[in-house]
């Protein structure tokens, strides 16, 4: 349960409407509020402040209505210019790079403080009375006072104004930069470095994961993407009928109906179905949520359409790499058996899909190693990215397995270029061979 409302909480701060409805509201009950203080005469202390000029009702409702009607335009500008950014960095960049923006806080909390703003002013202008109205309710200290023009409210009302002149400032400024492809691959290499140090805390030790165990398969009832598993359900599940599960599928894979999902060992899967299968979230998309190949993937994938004969521009593809060895070199220096368990159990009874160092290292380089080939400038940075991340692997079978990728480079890489490109690439080639 605990995993399901920390999955809920990410996927629900994710998404574009979460803030600006979460601003609308809380601008909602600051508008009552102060309201209230006003008529209620808590705001009379005002009139002993000798730089605050009381406004009249006239007054109070024309700045109120300039307020509204400007919020929501801007508002609106924010959110087309908000989608035109996304429409050409997913364009770009690829697709799937469409959650990253439509989740990047700066956007969202500035659509957000243009909304409340509006909300804000649209309640407060409706307690402002004219002097000729009558009171729409008695009893309060404002009512004996020809109009109401609520003194605090507006002050808030101008606070207000000065913040969204501010995060306007910063939106201009932010949408250019977040679009940027060297601010988008460090958004990317940084979260998935952060994620890498969550999934495998343990750094400088070498165990490959835990090998699965066997036994009855439980099928998949639904079709989509594993979008998070609730280990710890899984084990709570496992450790009350005392037996062991294998994980046959890890986040990010699709299954569909009767794809085995995991392999029972000491019980019956008629017995269990129901309650394993409340474990595992599926969806239409993956979600970086417990899956480092979704960030692995997005930067082969800004690599690959880099590297593109369409595109041509090997230097994005270049700085894909450098964040891509980061990644890499980080994973290799990680005991890569992932602490599943509540508590840190040897006997755990819950035993994830494996991922070995060889598995991320081709979902990485192996996937974009085909494009580098055919390009001279990316495949001598390649080399080189390679050897970095070896150097600070002090486990010779990890070292070994970039040492691989650079030969499969080379060999590719003899097919693809040619003349005096190709004596280049080989030199990188061999000046690097002996750092690995």
């Amino acid at each position: 349960m605990t995993a399901e409302i920390r999955f809920f909480w990410a996927r629900l701060n994710a998404n574009y409407w979460f803030y600006p409805a979460l601003f609308a509201i809380l601008a909602a009950a600051l508008a009552f509020g102060t309201v209230w203080l006003d008529r209620n005469g808590w705001a009379e202390w005002l009139n002993d402040v000798e730089w605050v000029v009381p406004v009249r009702p006239k007054g109070a409702a024309d700045i109120l209505t300039v307020m509204a009607g400007s919020m929501i335009g801007v508002a609106s500008t924010v959110f087309s210019i908000t989608i035109v950014a996304v429409s050409y960095a997913s364009g770009t960049y690829g697709p799937r790079l469409l959650t990253n923006f439509l989740e990047d806080k700066g956007n969202q909390i500035s659509l957000a403080t243009f909304i409340g703003s509006f909300v804000y002013a649209l309640i407060v202008l409706r307690s402002v009375r004219a002097e000729d109205e009558s009171p729409a309710a008695s009893g309060g200290a404002a009512d004996a006072l020809p109009g109401f023009a609520p003194q605090l409210s507006l002050l808030v009302a101008y606070a207000l104004m000065a913040a969204c002149v501010g995060v306007l400032v910063f939106f201009l400024n932010h949408v250019p930069s977040s679009i940027r492809i060297n601010k988008v691959l460090e958004r990317i290499g940084r979260r998935l470095n952060e994620l890498i140090r969550e999934t495998y805390p343990v750094e400088d030790e070498f165990s490959d994961a835990r090998e699965p165990e066997g036994g009855k398969p439980l099928l998949a009832w639904d079709t989509g993407y594993v979008q998070m598993i609730d280990f710890e359900d899984l084990e709570e599940i496992a450790r009350g009928c005392g037996c062991t599960f294998s994980l046959r599928v890890r986040t990010g894979d699709f299954i569909h109906r009767d794809l085995p999902l995991l392999d029972l060992k000491g019980c019956e899967p008629d017995e269990l179905k129901d309650k394993v299968r409340e474990c595992f979230t599926l969806g239409p998309v993956r979600t970086p949520e417990q899956d480092p190949q979704f960030l692995i993937d997005e930067l082969v994938e800004i690599g690959l359409r880099a590297l593109s004969p369409g595109i041509n521009d090997p230097f994005t593809a270049i700085t894909a790499l450098h964040w891509l060895g980061a990644a890499t070199s980080d994973i290799g220096r990680r005991d890569l058996r992932k602490d599943v368990c509540s508590q840190d159990a040897d006997d755990c009874p819950v035993i994830p899909c494996p991922d070995n160092f060889a598995h991320y290292v081709e979902r990485g380089f192996g996937s974009i190693r085909s494009a580098v080939a055919a390009s001279p400038t990316a495949a001598k940075v390649m080399f080189g990215v390679l050897s970095d991340a070896a150097m600070p692997i002090t486990d010779s079978k990890r070292s070994e397995q970039l040492r691989n990728q650079a030969n499969l480079l080379m060999e590719q890489a003899r097919e693809k270029i040619t003349g005096p490109d190709l004596r280049a690439v080989e030199t990188a080639y061999r000046e690097n061979d002996g750092k690995y």
